[in-house]
């Protein structure tokens, strides 16, 4: 395909899905749910083929064609050719920022699309009517809606054990327009969206990925050759012996350079975007619709602080017609004699221009709120999540499929698993008070995912059955003092089946009689 056709095409299908508003009001309801499923999926494949097709075009580096022009000619050369060089240059340059972005978008759609599916994956399950057979979504459109048993009859099944949050898919940037929707975030929305990112960023220690090398070997003639080389993965320990079994045994190294990989807790810069966006974008929607609540609660005067609000909005955005636009200046100042005239006009200032008391401190209040509530929700909520995909999943889990959280690290180290270090209660008993979503105050969330790591490795070698949902909540019982009730009712897990996990981890940790101790020793050999 001609590389402006491709662009043209590829933003012509991006504005056709940001065009198309995405709903989860009819979730539950299996013909919608597999209508949007069908729908987001073959929006995947689509976009996965763009990718493929620009990447094969050079779209990832297409700078490099462009070392080629410049004034790189020999002899004299006029000012019209130096003009018209230049017009290449920049010409070329366009289209190379055409291929870059429109490529950087994809990307970002297709980790939006992986985000949206894995949610839907998580949220429900089918069930054949004639053989009883369970089947994920993606599974079922693989197989043409039809059982192994022939069957096309299937049950709709809801997962609230699984981790999913399908309420963030109206807010993932779909389209690949998430530098747009970066900026119309609320102020409290960018600082949200920062944070949620350098969560995500969180780097565990790094580990040798290559090796380059400069050194000297004797070629047949014994001359002395130098040379520059790489060393992979596979090869970082025994460096010096991989030189002599290719360039002789008389190698001298001259000089080295470890590279080293640090891989974030979601190792992809456009899934933390996407990830961040949302998460940020939807507590947006949830602030919106419990500030007036919350604040009636905190503020002594909740009228006066929604008056001063709109005293202030009113006058901000007026321009008067009689002062010239262009001076700035004289506009800001009839603005603040505007404001300060209405202030005086409520006894919200005193003739000295100071704001009344009980006013300043309820502002000083929703102040603290919004920073100390508002801009959490989002990292909150994220958190929470991810803390709970850790602890109800297995590690092959991990590793197989992609879940609500693409390029997800398997197994966290102690510096990524400080970021659950904090409670968050006061957004914790908001949300658990002010709206429908579930979650637990728990202190040293980065301890519990130690303990389930630990447990994950003595399992390892094991032919064990666990319930992985009611395993997770076993080990939060077991290290926390929390209500084993309230553990089953925020977890969505039946307290038979968490005692049950209980007692096979009591087993496991400490075994009792000398059959279960020696089958132990065999699973850590």
């Amino acid at each position: 395909m001609n590389e402006s056709v491709l662009v043209i095409k590829a933003e012509e299908y991006l504005k056709e899905i940001s065009n198309d508003s995405i709903s989860i009001d009819n979730i539950d309801d299996f013909d919608y749910f597999k209508e949007l499923y069908f729908k987001l999926d073959d929006r995947l494949d689509h976009l996965k083929n763009f990718r493929k097709n620009m990447e094969l075009q050079g779209y990832g580096a297409p700078f490099t064609s462009l070392n080629k022009y410049g004034n790189k000619a020999v002899g004299e050369i006029s000012l019209d050719e130096v003009g018209e060089n230049s017009r290449h240059n920049q010409m070329f340059r366009n289209k190379a920022n055409a291929k870059k972005n429109i490529l950087d978008r994809v990307k970002s759609a297709i980790d939006s699309h992986q985000i949206a599916l894995g949610n839907l994956n998580q949220f429900c399950y089918l069930k054949c009517d004639s053989c009883y057979k369970k089947y994920s979504f993606a599974d079922y459109k693989r197989m043409n809606a039809q059982c192994t048993c022939k069957s096309h009859s299937f049950s709709f099944k809801f997962s609230p054990e699984n981790t999913h949050r399908v309420d963030i898919i109206p807010f993932l940037p779909l389209s690949g327009d998430y530098r747009v929707l970066r900026a119309n975030l609320s102020t409290h929305g960018r600082n949200s969206f920062k944070k949620v990112i350098n969560t995500l960023k969180q780097e565990r220690t790094g580990h040798v990925k290559t090796i380059s090398l400069l050194f000297r070997y004797r070629d047949k003639n014994k001359r002395w050759i130098r040379k520059k080389t790489t060393i992979d993965t596979e090869f970082v320990d025994n460096y010096e012996e991989e030189l002599r079994k290719t360039y002789g045994k008389g190698v001298r190294i001259e000089k080295l350079e470890f590279h080293r990989t640090k891989p974030a807790i979601i190792d992809d810069n456009h899934s933390r975007t996407a990830l961040a966006l949302a998460y940020a974008r939807y507590s947006e929607k949830i602030i919106e619709s419990i500030r007036d609540d919350i604040l009636k609660q905190e503020i002594s005067n909740f009228k006066r602080i929604k008056n001063y609000d709109n005293i202030i909005q009113k006058y901000r955005n007026y321009t008067p017609t009689f002062i010239d636009e262009f001076d700035t200046s004289e506009i800001e100042l009839w603005r603040e004699n505007k404001i300060n005239e209405e202030f005086e006009k409520y006894h919200y200032i005193n003739r000295y221009g100071e704001l009344n008391r009980s006013l300043k401190r309820d502002l000083k209040t929703r102040d603290a709120i919004e920073k100390t509530i508002f801009e959490n929700i989002a990292l909150t909520l994220i958190t929470w999540d991810i803390f709970k995909y850790y602890l109800t999943t297995s590690v092959s889990n991990r590793k197989i499929t992609t879940g609500p959280f693409p390029y997800i690290r398997v197994e966290l180290d102690r510096q990524q698993r400080k970021v659950f270090q904090n409670a968050f209660s006061e957004v914790i008993h908001v949300l658990n008070h002010f709206t429908n979503i579930k979650i637990i105050e728990i202190f040293e969330k980065d301890l519990i995912l130690y303990e389930k790591f630990k447990f994950e490795k003595q399992l390892k070698n094991s032919n064990i059955k666990v319930n992985h949902q009611a395993l997770g909540a076993a080990i939060l019982s077991l290290n926390t003092n929390i209500d084993l009730e309230k553990i089953s009712n925020v977890f969505y897990v039946n307290e038979s089946k968490i005692k049950k996990e209980i007692k096979n981890v009591n087993n496991i940790k400490n075994p009792k009689s000398v059959k279960s101790k020696k089958f132990l020793d065999l699973i850590k050999k």
